[in-house]
C-alpha cells in the first residue's frame, strides 16, 4: 500500500471513527447502550483485560500470516472532541487476495472491507470482542457467488476473535 493510500486510508478511518464516537456519547451514560443488540454482529466475552485483549488479537492476527493495515483507538478520538467514551479500539486487518474478491462481485462490499474487530469495554468492566458476521455482508451486498470465501472469512474472523474468548462463549 503506498503511503499516500494508507494515510488517506487512516484520515477516513479516523473521521468515521470520530463521528462514530460523536453519536455514541450516550453510551457513556446509559449502560443498557453496550448489550443492545446489533443486526449482523457476532460479539464474544474477553477473558482478558482491555488492553491484553487488543494486543493477543494483533499477535493472533500475525501469527497467521494475515496484513494488519491499522488500529484506531476510539477513545482516544473522543477524548479529543471532549467526549467521555469507555476503552473502544477499532482493529483492521486481512487478506488483500481474499477480500478482493468480494470486491469484484459487488464494489460497495468496500464498505465492510478490511475486516474489523471492535475491541470494547462496558460499563461492568467487561472486554468485548465484536465482528461483523459474513453471512450477513454478503446478504447485505447479495453476494451470492462467493460462498467458499464466506466460509473462509468467517472461520478466520471466528479464530481470531475466539483467541480470547472467555470460556463458555
Amino acid at each position: 500500500m503506498t503511503r499516500i493510500a494508507r494515510q488517506s486510508l487512516m484520515a477516513l478511518a479516523a473521521g468515521v471513527s470520530l463521528a462514530l464516537c460523536a453519536g455514541a456519547a450516550s453510551a457513556v451514560a446509559d449502560p443498557t447502550v453496550a448489550n443492545q443488540p446489533a443486526h449482523g454482529v457476532v460479539r464474544l466475552a474477553s477473558a482478558h483485560a482491555f488492553d491484553d485483549t487488543v494486543a493477543r488479537i494483533k499477535a493472533d492476527i500475525a501469527g497467521k500470516g494475515i496484513q494488519f493495515f491499522t488500529e484506531i483507538d476510539q477513545a482516544q478520538l473522543a477524548r479529543g472532541a471532549k467526549i467521555e467514551l469507555r476503552p473502544s479500539k477499532l482493529l483492521l486487518f486481512g487478506n488483500p487476495p481474499l477480500g478482493a474478491q468480494f470486491l469484484t462481485s459487488n464494489p460497495y462490499a468496500g464498505l465492510d472491507w478490511p475486516v474489523r474487530i471492535l475491541v470494547t469495554q462496558d460499563a461492568a468492566g467487561k472486554v468485548w470482542v465484536a465482528y461483523t458476521d459474513f453471512n450477513w455482508i454478503a446478504d447485505r451486498y447479495e453476494i451470492r457467488d462467493r460462498g467458499a470465501q464466506i466460509r473462509m472469512a468467517s472461520e478466520v474472523a471466528s479464530s481470531i476473535a475466539g483467541s480470547v474468548a472467555a470460556k463458555g462463549d
